[in-house]
């Protein structure tokens, strides 16, 4: 969030600063192959893509066979890059533990790599700055211990023109038959809402992925090992099964787990929010285009109301502060206890009123315990202070970052992350379970982990890529609402693998079911984000084309909700669910929502019948 109207989107920075390094750091492991044994065998399949992309899959939709240029035989790989995809095209491959295996392949064009991953040793890699004609690349590796799968693979470079690769071979001993994995175990039910269960499991051996069932009967794939199923009847019982899937088939059901759900009626069961709540940004410490607006003046429409901001008194403090605006700055401004009496006043209504911490220039950075302290002090006089509800996270900038090497969103080592997590937990506990809540993050650091998570393989991303998913996933039982900000947002890559602009109905559907399916963080299928529960969820939107970039018109808006909560309206993309249970909007703001005649909180109350 901003103070002033729009600002330029965040875009990722780095890939291409670090080319160099990168490609000298893989170079290094192009050794030349021993050569195979008398009993080694070719175990890449469709190593020639004689039978099309049969067994590979493409990032991005990047790859296609072609008849010429080949190697040999009549079709070759041609994969094309884009500014942010390096078009890696790739296949597992069933090996046997403690064996030497070598990888070769011919490839032609500028940048191509080949290599192995999940290796359970050092993963290897090969490449070619620039071959005009077939060149071929060969490097080996030997399996860990317990690998009997790893992943060969294929790419070029980013924003770099096609290349092709022929003839891929990956030489050793045969590894064992792919069999049938056993029925998950472990089948277990989170909380339920009147219309939505979290299922989670433990993983399988050797599965692939696996398949949820209700009543014995099939409803959702899911490569993790949890699931949320949303669209249930309230006070309703259910029966599920979880059963695992890899390429030799599926295994038997688990046991059953019984869940009912829970009662329905007009309220919510999170904090007390209403089934679908409107969410705004209330200008109350500076003013800007949009005019200061005082709490009392706040229509009903609202049911979350933020006030922005509370900010640091250094960026590494953690001591946050909030005061009303100066009355030079905002002439119309209430007195303390007049802004005090209207917070009541909207709690009274039902309303609830909670301090955001940051915003556009409120960067916060706990990397230190004595800050973690500090700011749990702070915000909590803040909260006795005014009274509020509870706490909304807007934290933007450089404040959130993940150090090199913490690479798991699962167990995070980086201090800002933890910190946070630590001191929220902190907040969570000390005020119940009526405290209420709230994340808004930007999509870069949310949505963009799909494709990137913090600096990466070669430590050249920018590492913010993604940064708010640990904070998520760690506080996701503490969490009332995720309100990402769907704006001042550069192209994000959805779920379908292409890449969704801001402005219009398909980038809120695209950004909202990442959220609500779930997805492997930086492609990695071993670490899967989990679904949110639909009533956790909203997406945000600027409230006028002078908040910020990437306004989207009312209609486009009713167009978003229809296909999240109905499936209907939802153009090319295609969700992986439908959620009649989504929490409601987000804006920034109210003061700018005021500045453009309520339009945005009308289209709000006309949709839900508010």
């Amino acid at each position: 969030m901003e103070r002033t109207g729009s600002r330029p989107p965040v875009r990722l920075s780095g890939l291409t600063a670090v080319l160099s390094a990168a490609l000298l750091a893989a170079g290094a492991l192009a050794a030349t192959a021993p050569a195979a044994g008398a009993a080694d065998v070719d175990l890449a399949s469709n190593g020639g893509f004689e039978a099309g992309l049969d067994g590979w899959s493409c990032t991005g939709g990047s790859g296609a066979t072609v008849s010429t240029p080949v190697h040999s035989g009549t079709s070759a790989l041609k994969a094309t890059p884009a500014d942010s995809d390096n078009a890696r095209c790739s296949q597992t491959v069933t090996v046997k533990p403690d064996s030497t295996y070598t990888l070769g392949a011919w490839v032609q064009g500028s940048y191509v790599y080949l290599g192995a991953s999940g290796t359970g040793t050092t993963d290897v890699s090969a490449w070619t700055q620039s071959a005009g004609a077939y060149k071929q690349l060969t490097t080996s590796f030997r399996t860990g211990p317990a690998t009997t799968s790893v992943t060969v693979y294929t790419h070029g470079w980013y924003g770099t023109p096609a290349y092709y690769a022929d003839d891929l071979t990956l030489t050793g001993p045969g590894g064992d038959p792919v069999t049938v994995p056993a029925a998950p175990t472990g089948l277990r039910a989170g909380t339920a809402t009147a219309s939505s269960v979290p299922l989670s499991w433990s993983a399988s051996a050797g599965a692939t992925g696996y398949r949820v069932h209700r009543g014995g009967t099939k409803i959702m794939d899911t490569t993790g090992t949890s699931a949320t199923v949303t669209g249930l009847t309230a006070s309703s019982a259910y029966s599920f099964q979880v059963s695992a899937v890899n390429a030799a088939g599926e295994s038997a059901k688990s046991a059953a787990v019984g869940v009912t759900t829970g009662t329905g009626g007009g309220g919510g069961d999170d904090a007390g929010l209403p089934a679908h709540a409107l969410v705004g940004y209330l200008h109350s410490s500076f003013a800007n285009g949009s005019g200061y607006t005082r709490m009392a003046d706040v229509p009903d429409s609202w049911d979350v109301i933020n006030l922005a901001f509370g900010e640091p008194t250094s960026v590494t403090s953690g001591d946050i502060r909030f005061s009303l605006c100066p009355v030079a700055e905002c002439p119309n401004v209430e007195s303390e206890a007049e802004f005090k009496a209207a917070i009541k006043a909207e709690q009274a209504a039902g309303k609830k009123v909670l301090i955001s911490i940051g915003g556009q220039n409120g960067q916060v950075q706990l990397g230190s315990t004595t800050a973690r302290d500090t700011f749990v002090s702070s915000v909590s006089k803040i909260i006795d202070t005014y009274g509020l509800d509870g706490l909304d996270i807007d934290f933007e900038g450089h404040s959130l970052s993940l150090n090199t090497g913490d690479t798991d969103f699962r167990s995070p080592t980086t201090p800002v992350i933890v910190n946070l997590i630590s001191a929220v937990k902190s907040l969570k506990a000390k005020y119940g379970d009526d405290f209420v809540l709230t994340m808004a993050p930007e999509t870069f650091f949310v949505q963009l982990g799909y494709q990137y998570y913090g600096s990466g393989p070669w430590g050249g991303q920018d590492p913010r890529a993604g940064a708010y998913l640990p904070v998520i996933h760690a506080l996701r039982d503490d969490l009332t609402l995720l309100h990402v900000q769907d704006y001042n947002s550069g192209s994000i890559m959805g779920l379908d693998n292409q890449y969704h602009s801001m402005g219009g109905a398909d980038f809120h559907i695209a950004m909202t079911d990442m959220l609500l399916t779930g997805f492997p963080v930086a492609g990695d299928q071993t670490k899967v984000f989990p679904a949110l529960r639909p009533e956790q969820v909203a997406f945000g939107l600027p409230a006028s084309t002078q908040a910020g970039n990437g306004h989207t018109s009312p209609a486009e808006v009713t167009k978003a909700l229809n296909c999240l909560t109905k499936k209907t309206d939802c153009g090319s993309y295609r969700t992986h669910g439908t959620w009649p249970g989504l929490r409601g909007l987000m804006t920034w703001s109210i003061n700018w929502d005021r500045f453009n005649n309520w339009e945005f909180s009308k289209n709000f109350d006309a949709y839900f019948g508010g």
